[in-house]
């Protein structure tokens, strides 16, 4: 049998055979018991010729402890210790690389480890720690280069400095160093101090060194992608739910700022944090200063933020999440209180810096409490302060994080969390200004209808001047019986027969303003609606007057025509016949809208609001003014003391507004020109109906052909004043001219435009040829139409067809007397030509 000496001679002699031998021979089970067992080596110089299954256990053994607490720390004290053996140096150490307040850093996380030093001592709690700046010292200069760094004799080194070495009474001779990257930026350092035996580390050591650097980077490298996929959820957590609870929240800052700062608590990772809220108040009231401009107070002397406010926090929200969680909402803050004291918060406000400041209580700049701030026992350490910053710049508050939960001082990853968090507030206080806004307008609205009832809105006086109850009964309105004040009222108001209100050739002009206020309410007792649907008799008369009231004193669109229009769709209903295909609901809502159509017109069509840019045009994109006397009407309908329909039932309520919006929109002469085809098709399929009864349910059954002739009566209405007599008719396009004449002249003064002919009076003129023109392409189709339809209207058809001869016979005696003008024109000037024999009047040849 072989002895050993001759089995190495023989496998040395032989590699190729022993390669074969062990890949057949070695089983997993050897290896697996040599990677659990610890590498023990007594002779550290030894290390320089370590196998290869040494260092697949030192990485085994990486692994192991990278699935551990403090797994990177752990990890890294390995390699530090096996690197300290390796290369003989007396001690190696470990800085992590970071950023605050935008100055990266060092800070010591494993110190003075040797090859035998115990985890738990060269770990460095974060309170005792060592920071430095990148442009300090070897190491310092190590991370800035991003370069690995063998300093054989560091006195001789301008980058040296004796920083650490004072503070640890430790004297350095020479060193090794290099950078943990993660791709373009430096994570970490690792420094090895005084080869012992040597006055300087070697290029094998310095090999050696870098190899090791390799596997520490590693570990470096998955605990610095494991915290930063932290910092990103936790930055997108806090944004998506600040974000939810601030739309949640929209009345008022310091509710929607609480609901967001309570519900990211657990991804900011503090002890506790702290928002002021700052007044943002700019000008003291005139009172406020007349102490101070008598001498009797000393003006403000205190911080200003960058607008110029005083800084004064009105209310402080402390979450204090150290122990047990709890909220504190202090209003009205003193002085002195324990996140206001240190004066940091006010620095924060009057500059808009963010501060980042470790070992807070050891700023000498700062007063913070460098004992307990309560009775909990709880200390600043760590703080880390940000304002809060809206659209407008301006700082509406300040948020001041304490104490990360893990020791350490915030750093730049923090700063980004929470500058998020507090920039998205700030943001999101457009929400709460932009509701106050609304509020404020709503508000405004409020008072502004106020008013406008008030000196709209018909007095008990005058009331009492068509419901006389104090004269009759000795009594006011409330006090009376109902039937009593009905029978009352139609006694004072006129017979509808005497003042022909069942006719359309009604005229208005016999009335006064006053009495068509007691003929519309005729209109209503006429339909049978006033008891029916329980309408108080003080109620109408006040409706009625203060519709009346709503009516600008204008040349055409006054109250006047807006009686007109609301009796012309009385007469529609009972004299044309037209009731048959509507509800007694219907009917009252249509003739009340009549009434309402115009209400508040000021003189000028819906083109001239949109060129001039009014607030109406700003406010309604189309139908300008319609939708103007749609709002007015409905107005007056949210007044208790005016609503007429007040003892309706909800779905009856709100089908007489709809009706409203139906017919008051309809009187826009630009939506007449889309509706009118589907009306004659409406016309034409009636008059294929035999029976009488299938016309009434084919058009009363269906909401839409309802409307459809609604909308058309609208239009026949609004337009009435063409059908009437020619002594009415004639009276009224003259106003009618007028009130477009004085639009063309504010278009031309105002606008600065050149009115169209029909706008510019001095077309006056050419008013017959133009009367002409609006029958045959406006008016005529609406009369024909329904004179078809139901013949009872026959006689507004008739108005207008005389009505159109009168005014041709006024275009043709226009047009005769314009040519006989251009033909004494042309004979005058033929007469010159002739005079002068033909001959040029600029140019005579001799």
């Amino acid at each position: 049998m072989a002895d050993k000496d001759t089995v190495e001679k023989f496998l040395d002699n032989n590699p190729q055979f022993a390669k074969e031998y062990y890949e057949k021979k070695v089983k997993a089970d050897v290896i697996t018991a040599a990677f659990n067992n610890q590498v023990q080596v007594k002779d550290p110089a030894s290390y320089k010729d370590v196998s290869t299954i040494q260092e697949a256990e030192l990485i085994f053994e990486l692994v192991k402890e990278l699935h551990g607490e403090n797994q990177v720390e752990k990890a890294l004290h390995k390699i530090l210790q096996r690197i300290a053996l390796l290369i003989q140096a007396d001690r190696c150490s470990y800085f992590g690389y970071r950023s605050r307040n935008g100055t990266p850093e060092l800070s010591t996380i494993l110190f003075d480890v040797t090859h035998n030093s115990p985890f738990e001592r060269n770990l460095v709690n974060p309170n005792v720690e060592i920071v430095f700046p990148t442009d300090m010292g070897i190491v310092g200069w190590t991370a800035h280069s991003k370069k690995p760094q063998n300093v054989p004799d560091v006195k001789k080194n301008t980058h040296f400095s004796d920083f650490v070495d004072n503070q640890t009474k430790y004297t350095t001779k020479c060193m090794l160093t290099a950078p943990l990257m993660s791709g373009k930026e430096p994570i970490g350092v690792i420094m090895a101090l005084n080869k012992q035996g040597a006055a300087e580390f070697s290029n094998s050591d310095q090999e050696l060194f870098n190899k090791y650097v390799n596997f520490a980077a590693v570990a470096a490298i998955q605990a610095h992608t494991a915290y930063m996929w932290d910092v990103e959820s936790r930055r997108s957590q806090v944004l998506l739910w600040s974000a939810s609870k601030v739309f949640e929240e929209l009345t008022d800052i310091e509710r929607q700022f609480h609901k967001a700062l309570y519900t990211v608590r657990t991804y900011i990772k503090c002890e506790r944090y702290s928002v002021g809220l700052l007044d943002m108040t700019k000008d003291k009231e005139f009172f406020d200063e007349w102490a101070i401009k008598l001498g009797e107070q000393e003006p403000y002397k205190g911080p200003k933020t960058p607008d110029g406010r005083e800084i004064i926090f009105y209310k402080i929200i402390d979450y204090l999440l150290e122990d047990k969680e709890e909220i504190k909402v202090i209003p009205g803050p003193p002085a002195d209180h324990w996140a206001l004291v240190s004066g940091l918060p006010s620095y924060v406000a009057e500059n808009g810096f963010i501060c980042n400041m470790m070992n807070a209580p050891g700023d000498e700049y700062f007063t913070f409490q460098k004992e307990a701030v309560d009775e909990s026992g709880w200390m600043i350490k760590n703080v880390l302060s940000l304002p809060i910053v809206n659209k407008k710049e301006e700082i509406v508050g300040v948020a001041t994080f304490f104490n990360r939960c893990d020791g350490k001082p915030f750093e730049e990853s923090d700063e980004q969390i929470t500058e998020a968090l507090t920039q998205f507030l700030g943001w999101s206080t457009l929400n709460s200004d932009t509701y106050d806004k609304l509020n404020r307008a709503d508000w405004g609205k409020d008072v502004a209808q106020e008013m406008l009832m008030y000196q709209t809105k018909a007095s008990p006086n005058e009331v009492q001047t068509i419901l006389n109850t104090q004269e009759k009964f000795d009594s006011a309105p409330e006090d009376c019986d109902q039937k009593e004040m009905y029978k009352l009222l139609r006694t004072n108001i006129p017979d509808a027969k005497t003042v022909e209100l069942h006719e359309f050739h009604f005229s208005d002009f016999p009335l006064s303003e006053f009495e068509l206020i007691k003929c519309g309410i005729r209109c209503f007792f006429e339909l049978g609606v006033v008891e029916k649907f329980k309408v108080p008799a003080e109620i109408l008369t006040r409706w009625m007057y203060t519709v009346r009231k709503g009516y600008r004193d204008i040349t055409y669109h006054n109250w006047r025509h807006g009686f007109n229009v609301g009796q012309t769709m009385f007469t529609l209903l009972l004299t044309g016949k037209m009731k048959k295909y509507y509800s007694d609901l219907e009917a009252f809502a249509m003739v009340a809208a009549g009434f309402c159509h115009d209400i508040d017109h000021r003189g000028t069509n819906n083109l001239y609001q949109t060129k001039s840019a009014s607030p109406l045009a700003k406010l309604h994109s189309s139908s300008v003014m319609e939708r103007h006397h749609l709002e007015y009407s409905k107005t007056l309908m949210e007044n208790e003391q005016l609503n007429i329909f007040q003892n309706l039932q909800k779905r009856q309520f709100e089908t007489v507004q709809h009706l409203f919006e139906v017919c008051i929109i309809a009187t826009d002469l630009a939506l007449y020109f889309k509706k009118r085809t589907m009306f004659q098709k409406l016309v034409e399929t009636v008059e294929g109906i035999p029976e009488e009864k299938e016309k009434i349910n084919f058009i009363s059954n269906n909401p839409t052909r309802k409307e459809i002739c609604m909308a058309m009566m609208m239009t026949a209405c609004d337009l009435s004043a063409i059908t009437k007599p020619w002594e009415v008719q004639s009276k009224v396009a003259l106003m009618v001219a007028a009130e477009f004449w004085e639009q063309g002249d504010l278009e031309r003064t105002v606008l600065e435009q050149q009115p169209i002919p029909m706008m510019d009076r001095n077309h006056a003129d050419e008013l017959p040829k133009m009367q002409c023109g609006f029958i045959d392409f406006v008016c005529s189709f609406v009369y024909k139409e329904f004179a078809r339809f139901h013949t009872e209207i026959s006689p507004m058809f008739q108005g207008l067809t005389n009505n159109r001869g009168e005014w041709k016979a006024l275009a043709d005696v226009h047009e005769a007397k314009m040519k006989a003008i251009e033909e004494e024109k042309k004979r005058l000037e033929g007469g010159d030509q002739s005079d002068n024999g033909g001959k040029s009047k600029t140019c005579v040849v001799c």
